[in-house]
């Protein structure tokens, strides 16, 4: 090891340091003795140990898919967003990860930034088997309940699968009119890698959905509020009248 190595240039190799490096990064500055450089192999010590958790967080997120992968090769989660909300479609999606995927920091979607969400989006896009996204305006949803609703957009995620699922883990409900193998898990977004990578992808669909939204209605705050009854957006639709995108059933008591 060179001993006047600056530890500015030992803070950027740590920085430049992947998963499968940083091992020999902490074997080879360890004992250097220098606080500065003490403190930086402290860094990748953390690191080192928050990826463990987190790989035990994960295999945890496998109870589900672990038992049932067996007999059910293509296992499918099923999730939605969007039930809430007094303007936007509702989103479902429904998401077949390969065995054992490995997609760090995976979460109901609720619990995670939304640069985190952002970043998984892409991931489980990439390494998905396959991806189905269902949406269901808001002219539906004041036809037939948001229930009803939220079926008809499970039911059209599964239907752009392109790979036909063996069991679908849902979230909470079972899905009529559908005839695959269903297993209803409450929560299920915190309790199964699947239904959480679903709730990701429904998410950050409807989100840069009704992003878009806001650039062709603005004064709402779509962008922000994503359709849900924020005071900003009450005051709004008190002032200016309902959208085009707008539940006329939900917002009966602001009009």
């Amino acid at each position: 090891m060179d001993q006047e190595k600056k530890i500015k240039n030992i803070k950027e190799e740590y920085e430049a340091a992947d998963e499968v490096m940083l091992p020999s990064f902490i074997e080879e500055y360890i004992r250097d003795g220098r606080p500065g450089v003490s403190k930086i192999v402290g860094q990748a010590q953390k690191k080192m140990e928050k990826l463990r958790v987190e790989r035990e967080r994960l295999e945890k997120l496998r109870y589900y898919e672990h038992q049932y992968e067996d007999r059910y090769p293509m296992i499918c989660g099923i999730d939605e967003v969007g039930r809430g909300p007094l303007a936007g479609p509702v989103c479902a999606a429904a998401v077949i990860l390969p065995k054992d995927c490995e997609i760090l920091y995976i979460n109901d979607s609720k619990k995670l930034s939304e640069a985190r969400r952002e970043a998984l989006y892409d991931e489980i896009m990439e390494k998905a088997v396959a991806v189905g996204v269902g949406l269901v305006s808001s002219a539906v949803i004041d036809e037939v309940n948001i229930l009803q609703a939220t079926y008809i957009a499970m039911r059209d995620a599964i239907s752009q699968l392109e790979v036909a699922p063996d069991i679908l883990l849902n979230d909470a409900v079972t899905i009529p009119e559908v005839n695959i193998k269903q297993i209803p898990i409450i929560k299920g977004d915190a309790k199964s890698i699947s239904i959480g990578a679903a709730s990701i992808i429904a998410k950050v669909t409807r989100d840069r959905l009704m992003q878009e939204y806001d650039e062709i209605m603005p004064g709402y705050g779509f962008a922000q509020n994503k359709g849900y009854g924020t005071k900003e957006h009450i005051e709004a639709l008190k002032s200016m009248g309902p959208s085009p995108i707008h539940r006329s059933t939900f917002i009966k008591n602001f009009v």
